[in-house]
């Protein structure tokens, strides 16, 4: 008996594998906040924990109210998800169908990819130049089949990220009934001053949306809490197909509370920055390449050469107890990527790094 069958398109897809850790020492894979989150969440939380009984407020009300406060939006064009991934599932359902297109760039988010294939679309990518999106090669690429266009801006696994002049390029080249989704993951990180996350251009366009989420910065990656902000017709589609409890009541809570704690977003924002000022010239000192990074982690390319590749890297280091992130996945063979740790993780990094430059 050869029981159910899932739809071909399904069997085609490659699953998301997260960043990996050991039973000791330094996780490193999956670009988490290293100071942990906020005590006034971890405290919302445990409040929160004393009702399990009962069902979360479906509509995140007072999430979205605090969300629209903290950044002087409109709370009714704002829906939550588990976490921003939950969002562009959303908006495969909402959007694609077999035959469509999305683009994203080059090395953009695997999420974007997996949400296509769900839905029996096709995933356009763009070519990069330097691992920046190119707004050029993107709108090159759009045909009369394209739905969606995914730009991670800053960009993982790269690091980088395009100025707001080029996003507005971007979104003028585009046609209005393509949505254009501005993914701003680790947009605290960044204090470029030519960087914009785009709020207000989702405040004011009919094809733009904006996502969030509460998982890096605020260090909620375990809650699984992320927001979109967008017009009030695509929000209005995304509720339409989320289901009726979609954030549990503890994720909720524990948002509420690290939207207000500024002190601790500031701290984690020059923790991260301070290191990677410190991680980035150290590791060039050594003979590595990195790339320039607005984000929580670096990209770090290795000789191809016996014993110093990439995969010659990731064991040596797991060997000293640190995992950090192997890129193949994104096309990235001869790199992987190091999310910044705690002072301590860091400074272990560098040592192992050394001694790695240092081995026959």
């Amino acid at each position: 008996m050869s029981g159910p069958k899932p739809l071909a398109n399904i069997l085609e897809i490659t699953p998301y594998k997260g960043g990996q850790k050991l039973d000791h020492g330094w996780k490193l894979s999956s670009n988490e906040n290293p100071l942990g989150c906020s005590p006034a969440a971890r405290k919302a939380l445990t409040k929160a924990a004393e009702h399990l009984e009962m069902y979360p407020d479906g509509a995140c009300f007072g999430l979205r109210e605090a969300i629209g406060k903290k950044y002087g939006v409109d709370p009714d064009r704002i829906v939550c998800g588990a976490g921003s991934d939950e969002i562009f599932q959303l908006l495969g359902r909402a959007y694609l169908k077999p035959g469509d297109e999305i683009i994203q760039s080059q090395h953009g988010f695997l999420v974007y990819r997996l949400v296509a294939q769900q839905s029996g679309a096709k995933c356009i990518s763009a070519p990069e130049t330097d691992l920046t999106a190119s707004v050029d090669a993107i709108l090159e690429r759009v045909t009369d089949k394209t739905r969606i266009v995914f730009l991670a801006n800053p960009n993982n696994p790269t690091g980088s990220y395009i100025p707001f002049d080029e996003v507005r390029r971007l979104h003028k080249g585009l046609r209005d009934d393509i949505l254009l989704v501005l993914d701003g993951a680790y947009a605290e990180y960044v204090r470029q001053n030519d960087y914009s996350a785009g709020m207000d251009m989702a405040g004011e366009e009919p094809n733009v949306l904006v996502t969030r989420t509460f998982s890096k910065i605020h260090g909620l990656a375990g809650l699984r809490v992320g927001w979109a902000y967008g017009p009030e017709s695509v929000i209005d589609a995304l509720h339409r197909v989320r289901g009726p409890f979609n954030v549990t009541s503890v994720g909720q809570a524990a948002a509420i509370a690290a939207l207000a704690d500024d002190s601790f977003v500031t701290k984690s924002a020059d923790h991260n920055n301070d290191e990677l000022d410190r991680l980035k010239p150290a590791l060039e000192k050594m003979g590595y390449k990195v790339y320039p990074s607005v984000a929580n982690f670096l990209l770090i390319q290795f000789e191809d050469r016996d014993g110093k590749r990439a995969e010659d890297a990731d064991a040596f280091l797991r060997a000293r107890g640190i995992v950090i992130r192997d890129m193949k996945a994104y096309g990235l063979p001869d790199c992987m990527r190091l999310s910044i740790g705690t002072k301590q993780a860091n400074d272990d990094v560098l040592a192992a790094f050394e001694a790695f430059a240092k081995a026959d």
